[in-house]
């Protein structure tokens, strides 16, 4: 039986953004099976083109994604909200096995349950290869610190 996520909609500004908080620091943590609990069992994704459908295939991508991904931090940003939906933008920093950074730019839209779990989370995102010196993300692996600017102070 699922419990509830905290916060649960209708969202708030306030509780829209702790939602997306909690999103981000549980993906820097970079821990699939973590990261998979915040969805239904039956969640429906759109990432790039693949379209993961339930918990199982979203720990598979996750798994993929940061074997590729190596060095990963995250920042989201909250963009909208509405009732059980949040629309949130992000950027990421991450390298390939060859040492390539880049920072990765996207959009999400996101639906969750009466009890707080994410239904649907579709993304659009965008690559762009930089140079090591570009790279604005600095902190140890693992959650963002509170006092590190967000996306609208880097102007990212």
């Amino acid at each position: 039986m699922e419990t509830i996520k905290l916060p649960i909609p209708p969202f708030t500004a306030e509780t829209a953004v702790e939602k997306i908080r909690l999103a981000e620091d549980a993906w820097n943590s970079r821990d699939p099976e973590r990261v998979a609990l915040v969805y239904t069992e039956d969640t429906l994704w759109r990432n790039r083109a693949e379209f993961p459908v339930g918990r199982e295939q979203v720990r598979e991508f996750l798994r993929r994604k940061w074997e590729k991904e190596l060095d990963y931090r995250l920042i989201k940003e909250l963009w909208a909200f509405t009732g059980n939906r949040i629309a949130v933008r992000f950027a990421y920093e991450w390298h390939d096995a060859s040492g390539q950074w880049f920072r990765s730019y996207g959009n999400e839209n996101w639906e969750f349950n009466a009890k707080g779990f994410m239904m649907r989370r579709f993304a659009s995102i965008n690559d762009l290869a930089i140079g090591g010196n570009d790279r604005k993300y600095f902190w140890p692996l693992g959650r963002r610190p509170d006092d590190h600017p967000g996306l609208s102070e880097l102007e990212l």
